[in-house]
């Protein structure tokens, strides 16, 4: 068997592959007498395989329930394990208690070509039992390989209480709709989105109240306007980069896109988030990088709107904050295209988090101001700098190159040189760095070469209540102290 155990992904993989077994109508024979057994049985009453529960002394609560359901979808046989009645059998389970008596029953399973399980013995077991959430036919399986049952059993609840009752009825209400739908809904785009109307909209919706005949004329009225779809936009925030700070609405619309056009901040693997068979479009969007322009961007959303896909443009932090999402709204009006807005995490947020930051604090600082470096640049200090004079935290994004003029321009406006300031590059994200020190030493970020991903500055007295422990001073020294030095004397 190939085992690449030098990979460096090994650890990342699965020693099983998750896959279901075909048991209608076949035979699953469970041996023992105990609780063991008696949980196999129960997990198989699930589907419509024919057990055969060989309990030769069932215990009494066991013995009980054989008589319950004995024709019922379960065989009794008041027999002890031999190899012959294993004739026959698709599946077996060796649930008796005795841990040599379970592993004979799986050597001659094996023997026989019959994929076994051993209950509690993962090297006597061809496959594992899952944890199971059923809504027949849909049912989902949570396996851990046998290292951590409880924590299955844990995963199974909270998804059992994240799925309506009636999921399983509209599966079935589905498969009544599926000829009809490929017959008559182009395959592509259309034919999603019909079933995505069918499993979220006012099918799902009568299927819920027992309402099978409202169900089904939503249904049809469905397939009668399915080649009507329209296209739809959703502006998203993918957050600061961290995956598990998207939101769960970001996360939904990811698997609902039929195309995802992204910038260049969005981290892969948010971006992989999507449907696997979605269209992904990079569009760049980085200073220094411009794959495509904005114009361009806006032209290629209506384009794709006017096609009838269903479009998530992802953009790093929030649409709103230097998203540019205002030009795209407008081109997508002008269009008759709709679109939503759906919120990220803005990296100041993330970066305050970072940082243990408050960005307000009661008595010290009472607004929040939002800009980029570049507001700082020109001959004209912006109407806020009277606010962060007298207290207001501001949030600058972009700022790494323009540093020196935003410390020199606030400190000409009256900012104390010892205001505290705070620098977070990839903020939320594993490779984060943290920085300290005042306004006076901000200059100094310049020069540091080494912070090649999105920086973001937070200047203002509230800073000083951050968590410095771990972070680095921001003033340099050593050798990029020198380069400074031989920049500054030209």
């Amino acid at each position: 068997m190939y085992q690449d155990s030098a990979s460096p992904y090994a650890s990342d993989r699965l020693s099983t592959f998750p896959a279901f077994f075909k048991v209608e109508g076949k035979c699953v024979a469970v041996f023992g007498n105990g609780d063991e057994a008696f949980a196999k049985v129960r997990l198989l009453l699930n589907t419509n395989a024919g057990i055969i529960a060989y309990a030769d002394q069932p215990e009494a609560d066991y013995a009980g329930f054989l008589r319950e359901h004995d024709g019922r979808g379960v065989r009794h046989v008041a027999q002890a394990f031999v190899p012959d009645v294993l004739a026959g059998a698709s599946l077996v389970f060796a649930a008796t208690g005795d841990g040599a008596q379970d592993r004979a029953i799986v050597d001659a399973a094996r023997a026989a070509r019959i994929p076994a399980n051993a209950v509690d013995q993962p090297d006597y077991c061809d496959f594992f039992t899952p944890a199971l959430v059923s809504r027949a036919p849909v049912a989902i399986a949570i396996g851990t390989e046998g290292a951590g049952p409880v924590l299955a059993q844990m995963i199974r609840a909270r998804i059992d209480q994240m799925l309506s009752p009636s999921l399983g009825a509209l599966a079935r209400l589905a498969v009544e709709y599926r000829d009809a739908a490929e017959k008559l809904v182009p395959k592509g785009a259309l034919r999603r989105s019909f079933w995505r109307q069918f499993f979220s909209g006012a099918v799902a919706d009568a299927v819920a109240i027992n309402d099978g005949a409202s169900a089904r004329s939503e249904a049809n009225r469905l397939l009668n306007t399915a080649g009507n779809a329209k296209g739809y936009v959703w502006l998203v925030g993918a957050g600061p980069g961290a995956e598990d700070l998207l939101t769960l609405r970001a996360q939904r619309v990811l698997m609902e896109a039929d195309v995802i056009v992204y910038d260049a901040l969005v981290p892969q693997a948010v971006v992989d988030m999507g449907r696997r068979d979605a269209e992904r479009l990079s569009v760049g969007k980085r200073k220094g990088c411009h794959s495509k322009s904005q114009d361009e961007i806006n032209k290629l959303l209506v384009q794709l709107g006017l096609e009838g896909k269903r479009v998530v443009r992802l953009k790093s932090g929030d649409p709103l904050v230097y998203g540019r999402a205002a030009e795209e709204m407008a081109a997508l009006r002008e269009a008759g295209i709709s679109y939503q807005i759906v919120p990220g995490i803005t990296s100041a947020f993330a970066a305050a988090a970072d940082f243990e930051l408050p960005l307000t604090l009661r008595g010290v600082a009472s607004s929040l101001i939002f800009t980029t470096g570049h507001d700082l640049t020109g001959d004209i200090l912006p109407d806020w700098a009277s606010l962060a004079v007298s207290g207001a935290t501001v949030a600058v994004y972009m700022g790494r190159t323009v540093a020196a003029s935003v410390a020199t321009r606030l400190m000409n406006a009256g900012l104390a040189a010892e205001t505290t300031v705070a620098v977070i590059e990839n903020a939320s994200r594993s490779d984060k760095r943290l920085l300290h020190g005042t306004l006076n030493d901000l200059p100094d970020l310049e020069f540091r070469d080494e912070l090649t991903g999105p920086v973001m500055v937070i200047i203002g007295e509230a800073v000083a209540g951050a968590n410095f422990e771990r972070s680095e001073a921001l003033a340099l020294s050593g050798r990029v102290a020198d380069r400074k030095k031989e920049y500054e004397n030209g």
